[in-house]
Order: C-alpha cells, then structure tokens, then sequence
C-alpha cells in the first residue's frame, strides 16, 4: 500500500511539474479564467487533458509513431499549430479591452462562450508536436517496465532538478497519478487566476495580454520551425 500511494503520488507531482511551466496551454486557461471565469478556465484546462489522453491511447497502439517517421506531415501539423496560437492570440488581444469590468468579477454563467475554451485548448493540443513527442517517448513509457526521472521532465528548469525523483514505470498507478495532477493543475490554476481577478482591477486585462503576447511568441516560432522543416 506504501508504495502504491509513492507511485501515485509521484505520478501526480509529474503531471503539475508538466502542466504548470509557462505555455500556449496555460496562457488559454489564463485568458479564459480571467475574461469568462473559473468553468471557462476549467473547460480550456479539461481539452488540453483530453487531447493528452488521446495522445497517450493512440502512442500506446503505436498510431503516433506516424507523425514522427514523416517529416512533411510533423511540418504540417506545426504550421497548423503555429497559425492557430496567432489566431487565438488575436483573440486575446480582443479580449483585452472587454475585460476592464467594474465591480463584479467574471461569472460562470454569464458568458456564452464559456465552453469555446475547450474547443480551443483541445485543438490547439491536437496539432502540438511537442504533445506528441512526448508521448511517443517519456509518456508511453510510463506503463512500461523501468524507471522515469520525473522531475528532470519539467520544461525549462529540468536540468536543475535532475535526479531528484527518480521512480519504476509499468505501474498504472503512475498514470492515474499523472493524469491527476494535471485535474489538479486544471483545477486549481484557474481558481487561484480568478481569486487574484477579484482582488486586483487591473489583472483580467494584464492577464489577457500576457496571453496574447505568449500564444503570439509560440505561433512564429512554430511558423518558423514548420518552414525550416520544409526547407
């Protein structure tokens, strides 16, 4: 029982250190918390995890493995990827001035679109290459026998933390864990965003042009890397 609960609780701290770092992901769930609420954040946060559990399904089967023996189709994907960030960061920066609201912060209920988070997030998963490298990696290895070094999988500090959390695959418990430390990213973030929106006038709005200033910056580089691929 002792290890089954360091499995899962390993597994859980993976899925934070994964979903937590700065990325087009965590700037729609931003965006989305800020301007339409925690359940719009939510929902962004849920298709972004969906498109993971795809991927994880489809990488398992040895479906994904096609992405990464065609190169004109891993540009492709990364071209789509690329326009789709500039299109929703277009979007953001719109959302910028709507978001100045006195009084009241963002409600659930009472924006319509508070579901198009979802769409967004589990489609802008859909086309991420890096998503799918990983799974065609580190995360189908998960339920294979050997061993992960968890924390060194953070993006942009993982050399730093190399060593520190190293555990045995092939458990399924690692994955539960995983998949619900992101549930508890997904969850939390956005409340945390909202909370802060509540207190601070001003922060909706920063928080929407951060996010088209982030999802701006990945759209050109995935442009650039879908043409060097091409080239």
């Amino acid at each position: 029982m002792t290890s089954l609960l360091a499995t899962l609780s390993a597994g859980v701290v993976f899925g934070v250190a994964l979903a937590a770092p700065p990325g087009p992901m965590n700037a729609i769930i931003a965006e989305e918390s800020v301007v339409r609420g925690w359940l719009a954040g939510f929902k962004a946060g849920l298709g972004a995890m969906s498109a993971d559990a795809i991927f994880f399904v489809l990488a398992a089967l040895g479906v994904v493995a096609f992405v990464d023996r065609f190169p004109l189709v891993r540009a492709a994907m990364i071209g789509v990827g690329g326009l789709l960030m500039l299109y929703f960061a277009y979007g953001a920066a719109a959302d910028v001035r709507s978001s100045f609201r006195p009084g009241e912060g963002p409600t659930d209920e009472s924006d319509p679109r508070v579901g198009t988070g979802f769409r967004k997030a589990f489609v802008l998963a859909l086309t991420n290459p890096y998503q799918i490298l990983f799974w065609l990696t580190i995360g189908v290895g998960l339920l294979q026998s050997g061993t992960v070094d968890i924390l060194a999988q953070t993006p942009y500090v993982g050399n730093t933390l190399a060593g520190l959390l190293v555990v045995e695959t092939g458990s399924p418990a690692l994955v539960a864990g995983f998949f619900g430390g992101i549930v508890l990213w997904i969850t939390g973030f956005p409340a945390a965003l909202v909370g802060a929106e509540r207190r601070v006038e001003a922060f909706a709005p920063l928080v929407a042009g951060l996010s088209a200033v982030v999802l701006a910056g990945f759209g050109v580089v995935f442009l650039a890397e879908s043409v060097a691929v091409l080239a």
